[in-house]
């Protein structure tokens, strides 16, 4: 089995890009999302560990982002916690593909995390800063100050372009990145 991990900016449209492979995809984001809204043990966690903000079950997620915004090592003390299911999750989700050909790697914090092994192809999502956002204007309840916080967790972006095998140019548009796509999986399968 291959693994695929998609590198790039918030909003840069990664998740997008990794489910138009056509493969498996572990999308760390969304178990999160699961994680808040079904795992007991991590609310309890929380909870404990941010009383002042942590109050309901399912995980409210502006508890969450009120902790982040409201002390900088809240951040890292949601991590810790959160991280630990996220990478059991991926463990499984490793465990059941197993038998497939490649498998795609959606997680922001792959690199940052060392998630990432040293035979996996990395993807660079290279987009354009205002195209960006634009999109994350779009999405609901977005909040730039959140952004500020998430971006500085990130390993730079040139650096992450670096480590990359191959860029995908985003431009938003599905046909050049199909081509990209095809042209990548044809030259690692």
């Amino acid at each position: 089995m291959r693994r695929i991990g998609i590198l790039g900016d918030i909003g840069s449209g990664k998740s997008y890009i990794a489910n138009s492979f056509g493969y498996p995809v572990f999308n760390a984001d969304q178990e999160v999302g699961k994680i808040y809204k079904k795992n007991k043990k991590v609310y309890l966690k929380l909870k404990k560990t941010l009383p002042k903000y942590i109050h309901s079950y399912p995980i409210n997620k502006y508890e969450i982002t009120n902790a982040i915004l409201s002390n900088k090592n809240n951040l890292q003390k949601i991590i810790k916690i959160v991280h630990f299911e996220v990478r059991k999750k991926m463990r499984l989700f490793l465990k059941k593909y197993k038998n497939k050909k490649l498998v795609i790697l959606d997680i922001p914090l792959l690199l940052e995390n060392k998630l990432n092994k040293r035979n996996d192809v990395l993807i660079f999502i290279d987009a354009n800063k205002k195209n960006i956002s634009e999109k994350l204007k779009k999405r609901k309840n977005f909040n730039f100050k959140l952004l500020y916080k998430f971006r500085k967790i990130q390993l730079p972006l040139v650096y992450k372009k670096q480590k990359s095998d191959f860029i995908i140019k985003n431009n938003f548009s599905k046909k050049g990145i199909k081509k990209d796509i095809n042209k990548i999986l044809d030259k690692i399968l």
